[in-house]
Protein backbone atom coordinates (compact mmCIF):
# COMPACT_ATOMS: atom_id res chain seq x y z
CA UNK A 1 0.00 0.00 0.00
CA UNK A 2 1.34 3.46 -0.93
CA UNK A 3 1.86 6.41 1.39
CA UNK A 4 -0.97 8.21 -0.41
CA UNK A 5 -3.34 5.34 0.35
CA UNK A 6 -2.26 5.45 4.01
CA UNK A 7 -3.00 9.19 4.09
CA UNK A 8 -6.50 8.45 2.84
CA UNK A 9 -7.07 5.94 5.65
CA UNK A 10 -6.22 8.62 8.22
CA UNK A 11 -8.27 11.26 6.40
CA UNK A 12 -11.37 9.05 6.33
CA UNK A 13 -11.08 8.48 10.08
CA UNK A 14 -11.06 12.23 10.67
CA UNK A 15 -14.01 12.69 8.34
CA UNK A 16 -16.13 10.58 10.69
CA UNK A 17 -15.58 13.26 13.39
CA UNK A 18 -17.23 16.03 11.35
CA UNK A 19 -20.84 16.76 12.31
CA UNK A 20 -23.46 18.98 10.73
CA UNK A 21 -23.26 22.71 11.56
CA UNK A 22 -19.71 22.46 12.93
CA UNK A 23 -17.16 25.24 12.75
CA UNK A 24 -14.07 23.37 11.54
CA UNK A 25 -10.44 24.41 11.79
CA UNK A 26 -8.82 23.35 8.52
CA UNK A 27 -5.12 22.57 8.71
CA UNK A 28 -2.38 22.60 6.10
CA UNK A 29 -0.57 19.94 4.07
CA UNK A 30 -1.09 17.02 1.71
CA UNK A 31 -2.93 14.74 4.14
CA UNK A 32 -5.32 17.55 5.06
CA UNK A 33 -5.88 18.21 1.37
CA UNK A 34 -7.06 14.60 0.99
CA UNK A 35 -9.37 15.15 3.97
CA UNK A 36 -10.74 18.31 2.35
CA UNK A 37 -11.42 16.43 -0.87
CA UNK A 38 -13.38 13.77 1.02
CA UNK A 39 -15.20 16.46 3.00
CA UNK A 40 -16.31 18.18 -0.20
CA UNK A 41 -18.16 15.01 -1.22
CA UNK A 42 -20.09 15.09 2.06
CA UNK A 43 -20.97 18.74 1.56
CA UNK A 44 -22.40 17.91 -1.85
CA UNK A 45 -24.62 15.39 -0.04
CA UNK A 46 -25.94 18.11 2.29
CA UNK A 47 -23.42 18.42 5.15
CA UNK A 48 -23.28 22.04 6.39
CA UNK A 49 -20.08 23.36 7.96
CA UNK A 50 -18.02 26.52 8.19
CA UNK A 51 -14.24 26.47 7.93
CA UNK A 52 -11.59 28.49 9.76
CA UNK A 53 -8.37 28.22 7.70
CA UNK A 54 -4.90 28.06 9.23
CA UNK A 55 -2.97 29.36 6.20
CA UNK A 56 -3.34 30.78 2.72
CA UNK A 57 -2.95 27.20 1.53
CA UNK A 58 -6.00 26.12 3.51
CA UNK A 59 -7.91 29.17 2.25
CA UNK A 60 -7.15 27.98 -1.27
CA UNK A 61 -8.34 24.47 -0.35
CA UNK A 62 -11.55 25.86 1.11
CA UNK A 63 -12.29 27.91 -1.99
CA UNK A 64 -11.39 25.02 -4.29
CA UNK A 65 -13.85 22.70 -2.57
CA UNK A 66 -16.60 25.24 -2.00
CA UNK A 67 -16.39 25.54 1.78
CA UNK A 68 -17.83 28.54 3.59
CA UNK A 69 -14.85 30.40 5.10
CA UNK A 70 -14.73 32.25 8.42
CA UNK A 71 -11.65 34.48 8.80
CA UNK A 72 -9.63 33.53 11.85
CA UNK A 73 -10.03 37.08 13.20
CA UNK A 74 -13.81 36.64 13.48
CA UNK A 75 -13.90 33.61 15.81
CA UNK A 76 -12.64 32.71 19.26
CA UNK A 77 -13.47 29.01 19.22
CA UNK A 78 -13.99 26.17 16.77
CA UNK A 79 -15.69 22.83 17.33
CA UNK A 80 -13.03 20.66 15.73
CA UNK A 81 -9.62 21.13 14.13
CA UNK A 82 -8.24 18.61 11.63
CA UNK A 83 -4.57 19.03 10.78
CA UNK A 84 -1.47 17.08 9.82
CA UNK A 85 1.96 16.74 11.41
CA UNK A 86 5.57 16.24 10.37
CA UNK A 87 6.47 13.95 13.29
CA UNK A 88 4.41 12.42 16.10
CA UNK A 89 5.64 10.50 19.12
CA UNK A 90 3.51 8.03 21.04
CA UNK A 91 2.78 10.60 23.74
CA UNK A 92 1.10 12.67 21.00
CA UNK A 93 3.77 15.36 20.98
CA UNK A 94 4.28 16.65 17.46
CA UNK A 95 6.53 18.66 15.17
CA UNK A 96 4.67 20.89 12.73
CA UNK A 97 5.68 23.71 10.44
CA UNK A 98 7.12 22.33 7.22
CA UNK A 99 4.35 24.31 5.51
CA UNK A 100 5.43 27.44 7.46
CA UNK A 101 1.94 27.83 8.98
CA UNK A 102 2.79 26.80 12.56
CA UNK A 103 1.72 30.02 14.29
CA UNK A 104 -1.78 30.10 12.87
CA UNK A 105 -2.08 26.33 13.21
CA UNK A 106 -1.30 26.56 16.91
CA UNK A 107 -3.73 29.45 17.48
CA UNK A 108 -6.58 27.55 15.80
CA UNK A 109 -5.65 24.38 17.71
CA UNK A 110 -5.98 26.21 21.02
CA UNK A 111 -9.36 27.58 19.90
CA UNK A 112 -10.65 24.06 19.22
CA UNK A 113 -12.85 22.01 21.50
CA UNK A 114 -11.41 18.86 19.90
CA UNK A 115 -8.07 18.46 18.12
CA UNK A 116 -7.60 15.70 15.56
CA UNK A 117 -4.38 15.06 13.63
CA UNK A 118 -3.95 12.80 10.61
CA UNK A 119 -0.68 11.27 9.42
CA UNK A 120 0.74 8.36 7.48
CA UNK A 121 2.75 5.78 9.41
CA UNK A 122 6.13 7.21 8.37
CA UNK A 123 5.52 10.27 10.57
CA UNK A 124 5.40 8.26 13.83
CA UNK A 125 8.69 8.22 15.78
CA UNK A 126 9.90 7.16 19.21
CA UNK A 127 11.37 10.62 19.88
CA UNK A 128 10.77 13.94 18.16
CA UNK A 129 13.64 15.26 16.02
CA UNK A 130 14.50 11.75 14.90
CA UNK A 131 13.89 12.69 11.27
CA UNK A 132 12.79 16.34 11.18
CA UNK A 133 14.07 19.69 12.42
CA UNK A 134 11.97 22.01 14.60
CA UNK A 135 10.60 24.95 12.60
CA UNK A 136 10.54 28.26 14.47
CA UNK A 137 8.83 31.42 13.26
CA UNK A 138 10.82 34.54 14.13
CA UNK A 139 10.65 38.28 13.66
CA UNK A 140 12.89 39.09 10.67
CA UNK A 141 15.05 41.65 12.50
CA UNK A 142 15.73 39.18 15.33
CA UNK A 143 16.68 36.08 13.36
CA UNK A 144 20.45 36.37 13.82
CA UNK A 145 20.14 36.75 17.60
CA UNK A 146 17.61 33.90 17.79
CA UNK A 147 19.95 31.62 15.84
CA UNK A 148 22.72 32.38 18.32
CA UNK A 149 20.48 31.45 21.27
CA UNK A 150 19.34 28.26 19.53
CA UNK A 151 22.97 27.17 19.15
CA UNK A 152 23.38 27.70 22.88
CA UNK A 153 20.49 25.25 23.38
CA UNK A 154 22.38 22.64 21.38
CA UNK A 155 20.61 23.14 18.06
CA UNK A 156 21.92 23.54 14.54
CA UNK A 157 19.77 26.34 13.08
CA UNK A 158 19.30 27.13 9.42
CA UNK A 159 17.33 30.02 7.96
CA UNK A 160 14.78 28.56 5.54
CA UNK A 161 15.20 29.81 1.98
CA UNK A 162 12.23 30.53 -0.26
CA UNK A 163 13.67 28.70 -3.27
CA UNK A 164 12.15 28.20 -6.70
CA UNK A 165 11.13 31.66 -7.96
CA UNK A 166 12.33 33.88 -5.10
CA UNK A 167 15.81 34.45 -3.75
CA UNK A 168 16.35 34.96 -0.02
CA UNK A 169 14.43 33.81 3.06
CA UNK A 170 10.99 32.27 3.00
CA UNK A 171 8.34 34.70 4.25
CA UNK A 172 5.45 33.28 6.29
CA UNK A 173 1.80 34.30 5.96
CA UNK A 174 2.49 36.61 8.93
CA UNK A 175 5.48 38.32 7.29
CA UNK A 176 8.12 36.53 9.37
CA UNK A 177 11.09 34.19 8.79
CA UNK A 178 11.36 30.46 9.53
CA UNK A 179 14.41 28.92 11.18
CA UNK A 180 14.68 25.12 10.97
CA UNK A 181 16.66 23.71 13.89
CA UNK A 182 18.16 20.23 14.06
CA UNK A 183 18.37 18.82 17.58
CA UNK A 184 19.33 15.40 18.84
CA UNK A 185 16.23 13.23 19.45
CA UNK A 186 14.31 14.87 22.27
CA UNK A 187 13.79 13.31 25.68
CA UNK A 188 11.67 16.27 26.85
CA UNK A 189 10.04 18.26 24.03
CA UNK A 190 7.93 20.24 26.54
CA UNK A 191 11.06 21.66 28.15
CA UNK A 192 12.64 22.59 24.84
CA UNK A 193 9.45 24.28 23.65
CA UNK A 194 9.37 26.37 26.82
CA UNK A 195 13.03 27.38 26.50
CA UNK A 196 12.69 28.41 22.86
CA UNK A 197 9.56 30.46 23.50
CA UNK A 198 11.46 32.51 26.09
CA UNK A 199 13.90 33.76 23.42
CA UNK A 200 12.98 37.35 22.44
CA UNK A 201 12.07 37.50 18.77
CA UNK A 202 10.47 34.06 18.61
CA UNK A 203 6.88 34.23 17.39
CA UNK A 204 6.02 30.53 17.69
CA UNK A 205 7.66 27.11 17.94
CA UNK A 206 6.78 24.09 15.81
CA UNK A 207 6.67 21.82 18.86
CA UNK A 208 3.02 20.98 19.58
CA UNK A 209 3.14 19.31 22.99
CA UNK A 210 0.04 18.21 24.88
CA UNK A 211 -2.30 19.55 22.22
CA UNK A 212 -3.67 16.55 20.28
CA UNK A 213 -6.72 14.67 21.50
CA UNK A 214 -6.24 11.94 18.93
CA UNK A 215 -3.88 11.11 16.08
CA UNK A 216 -5.17 8.89 13.29
CA UNK A 217 -2.32 7.00 11.65
CA UNK A 218 -2.81 5.40 8.26
CA UNK A 219 -0.85 2.15 7.91
CA UNK A 220 -0.66 -0.51 5.19
CA UNK A 221 -2.57 -2.87 7.50
CA UNK A 222 -5.23 -0.29 8.41
CA UNK A 223 -5.87 2.48 10.93
CA UNK A 224 -3.95 3.01 14.16
CA UNK A 225 -5.48 5.36 16.73
CA UNK A 226 -3.20 7.19 19.17
CA UNK A 227 -4.92 8.94 22.07
CA UNK A 228 -3.74 10.98 25.01
CA UNK A 229 -5.31 8.55 27.49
Amino acid sequence: MSIEECKEIAARAALAEVLNEMVLGLGTGSTVERFAELLSSEIKKGLRIKVVPTSYHSIQMALKYGFEVLPIETVDKVDLVVDGADEVDRKLNMIKGRGAALAREKVVAYMALRRVYIVSYDKVVDKLCSTKPVPIEVLPFAYNYVMKKLRELGGEPELREAGRFKDGPLITDNGNFIIDVHFKPLDDPHELESKIKRIPGVVEVGLFCGIADVVYVGRPDGLEVLTNS
